[in-house]
């Protein structure tokens, strides 16, 4: 056979077979290639059938955490980064010759570090979709950089970001596995040794944040360790959880605490096993209770559930406890609270006393938006005191109501309805513990109402109706007025042309208007108004009033205004009366029920103008006073009415009587006369008999000055004098003696800007005999003067705090002031524990812009939070000492006459006044204590006198009221958590009234 040698094709062949043998063998290491329309966007997407995995890092910390995780391979450790040596080069990781690499120029993509594939280095289609595959796309973005290994796992490093559909994980590391959607995330920490990055996973609106955490994309499984979460208003943390595709948390050793230091909580509830379902609730089995890292054992709950929701929901209220010597052992204000709808919500509560007391209350709230708003409270309250047989037994029965309504005013422009009731049994204030530390335990007086308005469209008539309720708790009594209605007509012109033509007459300026009036009363004990008769012993009757008026002007400077009214009065009943000799007065004999009309009129003209006065004062005096104005309004009027006790009216009888004190002439006994009105005790009265002709003048003053003022444009400003100064007397010219009234003076000085003196004076213009009665002596006319002061009285009220004496004395030094400014603008967190360095260290804040270039703060919200600044340092360091105080006073005071002093021939004067006080300090930002006190000046001592002090401890609070003096002396304490998710974790202890009665 002939040899065959081999030919140059053949060779080609075999060394490209080799070439192909040798190659699939092999790692083949390819460099990417800086071409752009290979280049991905900012951050990279898979599809449903590849997982993406990223992660973020620091470089001085990449090879600690790489060589720390056996899992990851070696291709990925960089020496540079082990010795430290290159820690301010370029963040591009340069890998051994056997790992992927990545040139320094690939890394810069859309602004940021991140890995750029070429186009055939990871390629969607040429991955076959495998089974399970993820149900939508995953996106995935790293700040520094993304590395992938032959093992298909990827890295991601320094802000790491995985989105999927609605969840999002973000940390500092991240490692993922390609093939089984498995995701490792974990913190980081830089050259200090100070941790960030804390994995932070979100779903929905939930967040929880753990120190490391795994997590399936396909299952929605993971397990975490040293997890965090805030649930409501308290925070749940565990040291494992594991969390399953329900969203459920299964936690082991988890406390849950509202203190918001939740890595050293003051207080927090361990729960040993806990599953927990965020936003909605936690169901713990035994947990025990821990007050500054001691646990109270002795108080073991087998199980607890804690609800959390954004929407309110219906519930039990649990009761409060807690002893009284009087009622005994009580558990109060518990029931349950009814979350009826969205516009109104009910809440039935009660108390009960182990010695027969007990009490209900209901409470509901209700608002529809742009319409209206309002709050309803109904209480019964049965009261047992003492021993049932026994002299001291007392039982009382309670009840009140309060109601407050508000309509929106874009609601109903022509209607209008508003209501405010605030009524009580007089006792049961006094019997409520609610309110012995309020003002409703001292209030004498108490006044409600109800009221509507029609107005009717394009007419000037509007009709509206009130119910009034007025009580006086002194002696339980009260007055009732259902209804009171009004119809009113606003002021027309009747004889007014609608298309006016040249001059305007004198009869168009003839005005009118119409009020009427139906009112029904009574005024009764509270235990016997419902046994009264609403025909007997209910008031009633209507009014209608018509006045009529013009106004003319006389020599272009006086105001000429005649009127005429004309009132009529509807009553139902008449009393009639008989003299009694044995009584020696009128008594009344029956009562005529029917339809009485009564009318009376009256006619009236006045004169007014106005003077003004423009003074210049003298020039030593205008460095104070530049200009004076004077203006003075004076009026005289004159009014006449008939007399209608004339017999022709029939509103008044006339009746004789003898007079068996008095002889007369011949030695007989004096026959009297007399007169009085069957309608005297009507709602609306009776018209005046005698007839009466008056002339009564008034007289008003204004006064202001210019005084001189830099700050002004004009160089001067305005200042008043004497703001109001008036006075109106009367002469009757139809009267037979006394024609003169008594002189009224009022008097309004505006001291200052907040406060403005009003003052109210009567003077008596008459002389008195000795037993006291008013003659016909003028006191002018025997030198006595215009007139006596009867009676004035003013009252007033003023708060000194701080504020006024930064106005009285300045604001201190502009160190201080800045000082204060810097502390102002400073909205940080009113936390307990203050750190005099809360800048912290220069070189501290050097190094955090060093290791965290971005600016972002370091880690999540929850691990790495730091306290906030108090706000009580400002930036230089210096302590800002600021301590809130305010003072108030209120004090009123009457003069008028008191009993008559026959050696004088005058009333001798009786002083009344009534000083009360109440103030608060804030010693520091968590104490806070308040006051007040009513000084009653008859007996010259303090009535009453409430002090409060509290304290807010972090997540508790406390809080003590005390009553030191008079028949209420009692005390209340308690402390609670602020939370009020916890409101029931708390401790009260109080007494009351009863309990300082005397027992010998």
């Amino acid at each position: 056979m002939q040899a065959k040698y081999l030919q140059w094709n053949d060779l080609k062949r075999i060394l490209l077979f080799i070439l192909i043998i040798v190659g699939t063998g092999c790692k083949v290491t390819q460099q990417p290639v800086n071409k752009p329309e290979q280049q991905p966007d900012s951050h990279t997407v898979l599809k449903p059938d590849s997982v993406p995995f990223a992660q973020k890092f620091e470089p001085d910390s990449v090879a600690r955490n790489l060589r720390s995780n056996p899992e990851q391979p070696d291709s990925v450790i960089e020496k540079d980064y082990v010795d430290g040596s290159n820690l301010n080069q370029s963040d591009t990781i340069p890998l051994e010759s056997d790992a992927p690499q990545i040139n320094p120029d690939s890394l810069a993509v859309a602004g940021h570090d991140g890995v750029i594939l070429s186009a055939d280095s990871l390629s969607t289609g040429s991955m076959p979709k495998k089974k399970g595959a993820l149900e939508a796309t995953v996106e995935y973005q790293a700040e520094d950089s993304i590395v992938w290994t032959s093992g298909n796992m990827a890295y991601l490093y320094n802000e790491a970001d995985v989105k999927y559909q609605n969840i999002e994980l973000k940390s500092a590391l991240m490692r993922m596995d390609m093939d089984s959607s498995l995701l490792h995330a974990t913190f980081s920490a830089d050259s200090l040794g100070d941790e960030f990055g804390f994995p932070v996973f979100t779903e929905g609106d939930q967040n929880l944040e753990t120190r490391e955490m795994d997590y399936n994309f396909k299952t929605r499984k993971g397990s975490a360790k040293d997890l965090v979460t805030q649930q409501g208003e308290g925070f749940v943390t565990a040291a494992i959880a594991k969390k399953h595709e329900n969203d459920a948390i299964h936690m082991l050793n988890g406390i849950y605490t509202t203190c918001d230091d939740h890595e050293h909580p003051h207080f927090f509830i361990r729960m040993t096993k806990s599953i927990t379902r965020p936003g909605k609730d936690i169901v713990t089995g035994p947990a025990y209770l821990v007050v500054e890292d001691v646990p109270l054992f002795p108080l073991v709950l087998p199980f607890a559930f804690f609800p959390f929701t954004e929407s309110y929901s219906s519930g039990i209220l649990m009761p409060t406890y807690g002893d009284e010597m009087a009622r005994g052992f009580f558990l109060r204000n518990g029931g349950y609270y009814f979350a009826a709808s969205d516009f109104f919500d009910l809440s039935l509560t009660g108390e009960i006393y182990t010695k027969g007391s007990w009490g209900l209350q209901g409470q509901t709230s209700y608002k529809k938006r742009y319409k209206y708003s309002g709050r309803m409270e109904a209480s019964y309250l049965t009261t047992v005191m003492g021993d049932k047989g026994l002299d001291d037994y007392t039982k009382t029965k309670d009840f009140k109501v309060r109601w407050s309504h508000s309509q929106d005013p874009h609601a109903n422009p022509f209607r209008t309805l508003s209501a405010s009731i605030d009524y009580s049994t007089s006792s049961y204030d006094r019997n409520q513990l609610n309110s012995l530390y309020t003002s409703a335990a001292t209030q004498n007086n108490k006044g409600s109402s109800v009221s509507v308005t029609q107005k009717i469209p394009n007419k000037p008539l509007s009709i509206s109706a009130t119910m009034n309720i007025n009580q006086r708790s002194q002696d339980s009594t009260v007055s009732v007025t259902l209804p009171d209605m009004n119809i009113s007509l606003s002021r027309i012109y009747p004889f007014k042309r609608k298309s006016a033509i040249g001059k305007e007459h004198w009869y168009e300026k003839i005005s009118m208007s119409y009020t009427g009036q139906l009112r029904n009363n009574i005024t009764s004990k509270e235990n016997e108004i419902l046994e009264k008769s609403l025909v007997k012993d209910w008031k009633n009757g209507m009014q209608h009033r018509i006045p009529v008026s013009a106004t003319y002007s006389l020599f272009d400077f006086i105001n000429v205004s005649p009127s005429v009214d004309y009132t009529e009065r509807w009553y139902t009943n008449k009393v009639l009366k008989g003299y009694d000799p044995d009584m020696r007065r009128l008594v009344e004999t029956d009562t005529v029920y029917g339809f009485y009309r009564l009318y009376n009129y009256s006619a009236a003209v006045s004169a007014s103008t106005t003077v003004y006065g423009l003074f210049t004062p003298a020039k030593f005096l205008q460095k104070i006073f530049t200009r004076v104005r004077h203006r003075m309004d004076m009026s005289v009027s004159f009014g006449a009415n008939p007399d209608f006790s004339d017999p022709k009216y029939g509103y008044y009888h006339h009746y004789t009587y003898v007079d068996e004190t008095g002889i007369g002439l011949g030695g007989n006994p004096t026959v009297m006369t007399g007169s009085y009105s069957p309608y005297s005790n009507g709602i609306f009265g009776v018209p005046s008999g005698g007839k009466s002709g008056s002339i009564s003048f008034s007289v008003d003053n204004n006064i202001e000055a210019k005084v001189p003022d830099e700050d002004e444009p004009s160089g001067e400003s305005k200042i008043s004098i004497i703001d109001k100064l008036s006075g109106n007397m009367s002469y009757n010219l139809m009267a037979d003696s006394l024609n003169w009234t008594d002189l009224n003076t009022s008097v309004r000085l505006k001291l200052s800007r907040s406060y403005t003196l009003n003052l109210n004076m009567v003077f008596d213009t008459y002389t008195y005999n000795k037993s006291g009665q008013k003659i016909n002596k003028p006191r002018w006319t025997v030198g006595k003067g215009l007139g006596r002061l009867r009676s004035t009285g003013t009252s007033f009220s003023y708060t000194l705090n701080n504020d006024w004496f930064k106005k009285l004395f300045g604001d201190g030094e502009n160190g201080k002031k800045n000082r204060n400014n810097s502390s102002n603008s400073d909205n940080s967190d009113d936390t307990e524990d203050n750190d005099p360095n809360e800048f912290g260290d220069m070189n501290d804040r050097n190094n955090n812009d060093i290791n965290n270039p971005s600016g972002k703060e370091k880690g999540g919200s929850l691990l790495s939070k730091k306290k906030q600044s108090s706000g009580d340092y400002d930036y230089d360091g210096y302590y800002n000492v600021s301590i809130p105080w305010s003072l108030s006073f209120s004090y009123s005071l009457s003069l008028g006459y008191g009993t008559f002093n026959p050696d004088k021939l005058e009333y001798d004067y009786k002083l009344t006044h009534a000083l009360s006080f109440n103030g608060n300090i804030q010693p520091t930002k968590n104490w806070r204590v308040s006051f007040n006190a009513t000084y009653d000046a008859d007996n010259r001592k303090i009535s009453y006198m409430t002090c409060s002090i509290s304290r807010t401890m972090h997540c508790f609070q406390m809080s003590a009221s005390i009553i030191p003096i008079g028949p209420l002396k009692s005390y209340s304490f308690s402390i609670s958590a602020s939370s009020s998710m916890l409101k029931d974790l708390k401790y009260d202890q109080s007494s009351t009234p009863y309990n300082g009665e005397s027992w010998y």
